[in-house]
């Protein structure tokens, strides 16, 4: 079975991008079938990777209907890992789309063709709650938000949770709550220490795991590479291959459902 997890939080530089590419990396590292989905105009992901949209063909074509998603992904240079090229089109979309019945639908009627060929289709959603970011949610089955750990972390979360009540209400009965993900952790801080007790306290379903901050996770993008090619002995990497575990360990356990 395809499980189709979207990496979701509309509050930027919280490493949700980062997230999206090397927990795919690792998931593809393990011997899944991964397939990379950035739906953000900003394209950080497909920059991440160090590729870009062949013949100009990214998710802006797909949402729009215009190609099939076989004439949009593209393999990249890790092994069994696939993108599906996001381009700064994707900004206009959301206006072209806004009288189109069904237009939270799209993505989800695109990705029909990936369900089967792949183990995870990962989604990149953009740092926002407006209709990229719902067609995302829409086509996924669970969702992994990231937290920054610092000041004001909760921030916005509360509003993020209902908005994926009302997706699951109207849109999509499927989608659950994976877990909320601890990133940029500076061990040497009290700050973070208490921001990862005031996230764990609120939401018991975050992840064990945390990712730390770290100068080698922040460079490695530039080069087009994630973190386990880069710096494959960083505490960045090991960190990202524990989440792995945790994700592959639930698969078989229920999410939570968003309330």
């Amino acid at each position: 079975m395809t499980t189709v997890l979207a990496v979701a939080n509309q509050k930027g530089g919280v490493g949700k991008t980062t997230t999206a590419i090397n927990l795919s990396a690792v998931l593809a590292l393990r011997g899944s079938r991964v397939l990379l989905v950035d739906i953000d105009p900003q394209a950080n992901a497909t920059a991440g990777l160090g590729l870009e949209g062949a013949g100009g063909r990214s998710t802006y074509q797909l949402l729009l209907e215009e190609v099939p998603l076989d004439q949009v992904v593209m393999p990249t240079t890790w092994e069994r890992l696939w993108l599906a090229p996001a381009s700064v089109d994707l900004a206009g979309a959301e206006v072209e789309l806004a009288t189109v019945s069904e237009r939270e639908f799209r993505l989800s009627r695109a990705l029909d063709g990936a369900i089967g060929s792949f183990d995870y289709v990962v989604i990149d959603c953009p740092p926002s709650l407006g209709l990229l970011a719902v067609n995302g949610l829409t086509a996924a089955q669970e969702v992994l938000v990231p937290v920054q750990c610092e000041y004001l972390a909760l921030e916005g979360l509360g509003r993020l949770v209902q908005t994926l009540e009302l997706v699951r209400r109207g849109l999509n009965p499927a989608l659950r709550l994976r877990g909320l993900l601890l990133t940029m952790y500076d061990r040497r801080t009290s700050l973070s220490r208490q921001v990862a007790e005031e996230v764990r306290e609120h939401f018991p379903n975050t992840f064990s795991t945390v990712i730390p901050r770290s100068v080698r996770l922040s460079e490695a993008p530039s080069h087009g590479l994630p973190i386990h090619a880069y710096e494959p002995r960083s505490t960045a990497a090991a960190a990202y291959e524990s989440l792995a575990n945790e994700v592959l360990g639930a698969v078989s356990l229920p999410a939570e459902v968003v309330q």
